[in-house]
């Protein structure tokens, strides 16, 4: 594995299996101001990725909950905001985290402030990728380089429901939640009810349009079997192309 990255030239990279740095020239990434419901997260998430900019602090962060409510859009918008002052990213696919180790020798001998993004990881207790992030994290003799975050992501599929409380938390036994408690910042996020989900898709259109197509939005929920802010956004996508009765 040869690394490099023009850091004068680019701002994000991606981790290719094949052992090389794809730079990142078109950023996918939306306004912060476009989230819906997510002020306590932003926030939280801004403060953190500040005190790393700007006072050489901050800590690792795990994102969990429903798929498709804003995880991931998260972490980028997160990037594309501070990266003018001088924030990198570097997304390594769940696959490769093993080759983590030398991407971390690499990038932890430059001056730059860099985020780790790795997207759905997994907290199954057998995968060589669950050994290798806790062992990175908390557990080698080489200190954790102090130029470098983790923000990752993972979804409800890897987690328990407590069933007096209706609310998601991570499974109980030591070894599954082992991992994410070396996360010292979890932020939760959770799929929306029937008015979450209208409100957000009422956002974007005109009182008497949204009246007349609200039932749409709540079948087409049903068919996809969610209500999270993705399917809102799909749905709106479909209506607006006309494509929504073809489907």
């Amino acid at each position: 594995m040869n690394l490099a990255w023009d850091f004068d030239r680019y701002n994000a990279t991606i981790y290719r299996s094949s052992g090389y740095l794809h730079e990142v020239v078109d950023i996918d990434s939306k306004p912060l101001e476009s989230f819906f419901n997510l002020d306590r997260e932003i926030e939280i998430l801004k403060r953190n990725t500040e005190l790393f900019l700007f006072c050489d602090d901050g800590l690792n962060v795990l994102l969990w909950g429903a798929r498709g409510c804003g995880k991931s859009s998260l972490i980028k918008s997160i990037f594309n905001k501070y990266q003018s002052h001088g924030l990198k990213i570097c997304q390594i696919l769940k696959h490769d985290i093993e080759k983590l180790p030398e991407i971390l020798d690499f990038l932890r001998t430059t001056q730059y402030k860099i985020i780790i993004f790795c997207d759905d990881i997994s907290f199954e207790s057998s995968s060589k990728e669950y050994k290798m992030l806790q062992t990175i994290l908390e557990g080698s003799i080489e200190r954790f380089p102090q130029n470098i975050l983790i923000y990752a992501t993972t979804n409800k599929k890897h987690l328990s429901i407590n069933e007096n409380s209706d609310t998601y938390g991570f499974s109980g036994d030591d070894e599954s939640i082992s991992l994410s408690d070396r996360f010292p910042i979890k932020l939760s996020f959770y799929s929306y009810g029937s008015l979450e989900f209208l409100e957000l898709i009422s956002l974007k259109l005109k009182r008497d349009e949204f009246e007349s197509i609200k039932q749409k939005a709540l079948n087409y929920a049903a068919q996809v079997g969610s209500k999270s802010p993705r399917v809102a956004m799909q749905f709106l996508e479909l209506y607006k192309n006309n494509l929504l009765e073809l489907i």
